[in-house]
C-alpha cells in the first residue's frame, strides 16, 4: 500500500524567535528530513492567513492572545498574529526539505473561519481538496509529522481517521503548544479514533 508522509506547519511562526513559537520545534526538522525519503509521497501544509483573519487577537476588541470566543462554527482561541500571507513568518523553516515535497497545501486563507486540519477548515465541512488528492493517488496510510501536536497534527489525524485513512503519528517528530492541557487530550483522541501514535 502507497504511503505518504504528512508534514504539518513546519514555518518560521511555529518555530524559535517566531509569532506563535512550539517549544523545541527546531529539534524535529533534521529528522523529519531523514524519513522523507522512506515515503511514496509528502505533502507539507503551511498556514497562510490574511492579516485580518477572525482567529487574530488582535482582530477582536480587548481580547487577549490565548483567550477564547463563540463563532459560527463553534469555539474559537484566540491566536498572536502569525503566519500571515507573504511574510517571513509564513515561510517554510530554512532547514526544512520542500524540494522533496510532492504537494504544498495552503489553509487558513480565509479570513472568517480557521483551518487547523490539512483536510478540512474548522467547521468541519469544507474541503482543503486533500481528500481527493491523495484517494486519486491510491493513497490510504498516512504518517503525519510537524506542529503542533495539539492543534493542526491533531485536527489532521482526527479528519484522516474520519475519511477512512490508516494514521500513524510519529509524536518524536511532534512538538506540542500544550495549552492548559491539550496535549494529553489530543494524544487520547486521537488514540480513540484509532490513530497510531509512535513514540519511538
Amino acid at each position: 500500500m502507497k504511503q505518504a508522509l504528512l508534514v504539518i506547519d513546519v514555518q518560521n511562526d511555529f518555530c524559535p524567535g517566531g509569532a506563535l513559537a512550539v517549544d523545541k520545534a527546531n529539534e524535529i526538522i533534521e529528522p523529519v528530513n531523514a524519513v522523507m525519503r522512506d515515503f511514496d509521497a509528502v505533502i507539507l501544509t503551511q498556514d497562510w492567513h490574511p492579516a485580518n483573519h477572525a482567529s487574530f487577537a488582535s482582530n477582536h476588541a480587548g481580547a487577549a492572545p490565548f483567550s477564547e470566543v463563540e463563532m459560527s462554527y463553534g469555539p474559537q482561541i484566540l491566536w498572536p498574529d502569525h503566519c500571515i500571507q507573504g511574510t517571513k513568518g509564513a515561510e517554510f523553516h530554512p532547514d526544512l526539505d520542500t524540494d522533496a515535497a510532492d504537494m504544498i497545501l495552503r489553509k487558513g486563507f480565509d479570513p472568517s473561519i480557521d483551518s487547523y486540519s490539512a483536510f478540512f477548515d474548522n467547521d468541519h465541512r469544507t474541503p482543503t481538496g486533500l481528500d481527493g488528492y491523495l484517494k486519486t493517488r491510491a493513497i490510504f496510510d498516512l504518517t503525519v509529522v510537524g506542529l503542533a501536536t495539539d492543534f493542526c497534527v491533531n485536527y489532521s489525524v482526527l479528519d484522516a481517521r474520519r475519511l477512512g485513512y490508516d494514521v500513524k503519528v510519529r509524536g518524536d517528530l511532534c512538538r506540542a503548544i500544550d495549552l492548559d492541557g491539550s496535549l494529553a487530550k489530543a494524544i487520547e483522541g486521537m488514540r480513540s479514533a484509532g490513530a497510531v501514535i509512535d513514540e519511538r
